[in-house]
């Protein structure tokens, strides 16, 4: 679970527009934890910010609302 929620707050950290949302937000984190563990579980941490962006953007139609919610906030 802690590497879970670690190669979530990767993710979000690649893409935050902000420092503020620099690391996501608790709230991101929980939006999108599904939806990692579902579609982007073959993606290894050291595999760089863009595989796990780019896992997210090929599942796009696929995530739920919130997971999508949370990449468009953040301009992805």
């Amino acid at each position: 679970m802690t590497k879970l929620v670690v190669i979530v707050s990767f993710l979000l950290l690649a893409f935050a527009t902000t420092s503020a949302s620099a690391g996501g937000t608790k709230e991101q984190e929980d939006a999108c934890r599904p939806d990692v563990r579902r579609f982007c579980h073959h993606v290894r941490p050291d595999g760089g910010d863009d595989a796990f962006l780019a896992c997210l953007q090929a599942n796009r139609a696929k995530l739920t609302v919130k997971c999508r919610a949370v990449l468009e906030d953040n301009g992805v």
